[in-house]
């Protein structure tokens, strides 16, 4: 190995090693409590080395956000039993569900702390989570093509209720909310059928969403398109 491929070896494992101290250190304390200093304690370097691989502590978290979004769409977690709208449907939140579950520490920084920097100010960067969601979208538009779903659905606005009732079991099951013999799992398998079966009853939404929002983002800090 040459000196180069030696110093962008190490260069990497500092810069990995920044990434999991800054994560465990979010998820515990919160991000709003944590500081540069904070995180260069837990790994023995000075707060300005910090700065040599990171600008700011918010450029700290958009890296564990890219991290955690790429893993949420990660392709070897997709059913290639699937094959109809509706098995597609359920696959593809019964994926987000199971992240919560391999993934805590993201899952938690992504959905759940509210002091953490609002993805929309790294537009670009989060493009592909956007697509992403754009095909889930467009797999509910599917539902709906082929008779699954009723027409009258908007399937932004369905994409938003399948995730936010996913959000709130998965919440509940890692701040130890379950009751006595309660299942996570049941449960997020109940919240897909219930709001399946709401949603073929021809029940009317009334909330509105946009396909362009991040899913872990506000739509009102979306930036226009």
């Amino acid at each position: 190995m040459g000196i180069k491929e030696r110093q962008e070896r190490d260069r990497e494992a500092v810069r990995r090693a920044i990434l999991d101290a800054a994560r465990d250190l979010f998820v515990s304390e919160g991000f709003q409590n944590v500081s540069i200093r904070k995180i260069a304690e837990r790994i023995e370097y000075s707060p300005g080395a910090l700065y040599g691989y990171f600008p700011s502590k918010d450029d700290i978290f958009f890296a564990l956000a890219e991290e955690g979004f790429r893993l949420l769409g990660d392709p070897s977690g997709h059913d290639e039993t699937a094959t109809t709208p509706l098995d597609r449907l359920r696959a593809s939140f019964g994926q987000f569900y199971q992240f919560s579950c391999k993934h805590p520490q993201y899952f938690t920084l992504m959905f759940v702390d509210q002091s953490v920097p609002r993805i929309s100010r790294e537009y670009e960067r989060f493009a592909f989570a956007r697509e992403k969601k754009r095909q889930v979208v467009q797999i509910i538009q599917a539902c709906i093509d082929s008779g699954d779903l009723p027409a009258t659905l908007n399937p932004a606005v369905v994409f938003r209720a399948f995730s936010v009732g996913l959000i709130g079991v998965a919440v509940t099951r890692l701040s130890d909310r379950l009751q006595p013999g309660e299942n996570a799992d049941d449960l997020a398998t109940d919240v897909l059928n219930l709001t399946l079966a709401g949603l073929r009853s021809g029940v009317t939404l009334k909330s509105t969403s946009s396909v362009d929002c991040p899913l872990a983002d506000r739509p009102a800090d979306v930036k226009a398109s």
